[in-house]
């Protein structure tokens, strides 16, 4: 699958509340509120739920994400993307170009992106035919604090040389949008601002507006 569905990715996480019912229904209210904002790009990862609560939730998202008319990704899980009619898979950093292949061959038809925190997966994954790879942290970030320093903008500059659409990821503030497309993000991926905002639909809005998203790419 070629082209990216919208600019901005919406990165899930649930984690407000150690309350699972809660957390769910809350994640679910939020992505609502976002797609009906104009969001179009959800990326579910809650990838510390055990397997049958993460597909339960999954397949929820899912119905939720279709019926607004927006596009679906599954963090890591070929199987479950499948399972659910997901339009692509999210494979995690340290991707082998073999796992780009296989997770090409089940999910035919489907967009394969993948994280990379190093120019070298970035290289990895387009040689191996992804569709896309988020780049992180590009910025300092408290989402990701494990995935050592942020990179700049500047290593946007260099991963978008190799021929695949970047994402750029970590630390996206609104203001920052302008800097990760100048220096060729294809778009940005956004967790922390739309999921534990004190104004989720105003985020999403100002983050659609200044990446000058028509309603048709949103």
């Amino acid at each position: 699958m070629s082209g990216l569905p919208a600019r901005l990715l919406v990165v899930t996480d649930r984690s407000a509340t150690d309350v699972p019912e809660v957390a769910a229904r809350n994640l679910r209210a939020t992505l609502e509120r976002l797609l009906r904002a104009g969001a179009r790009w959800v990326w579910f990862r809650e990838r510390d739920l055990a397997p049958d609560a993460r597909r339960a939730l999954a397949r929820d998202i899912a119905r939720l994400v279709q019926a607004e008319g927006g596009s679906l990704t599954i963090g890591a899980d070929v199987a479950l993307a499948a399972e659910l009619g997901a339009d692509g898979v999210h494979l995690p950093g340290g991707t082998t170009a073999a796992e780009i292949a296989e997770a090409r061959r089940r999910l035919s038809g489907g967009r394969i992106g993948v994280s990379a925190h190093t120019l070298e997966e970035i290289a990895v994954a387009a040689r191996s035919g992804a569709d896309y790879a988020t780049l992180s942290p590009i910025f300092p970030t408290q989402s990701k604090p494990g995935y050592g320093p942020a990179l700049g903008a500047a290593a946007l500059e260099t991963a978008a040389g190799f021929g695949m659409p970047v994402i750029a990821l970590g630390g996206i503030t609104v203001d920052r949008v302008d800097a990760c497309r100048a220096a060729g993000a294809a778009g940005v991926a956004v967790m922390g601002a739309l999921m534990h905002g004190a104004d989720p639909v105003a985020e999403v809005r100002a983050y659609l507006a200044r990446l000058g998203a028509t309603s048709d790419e949103r």
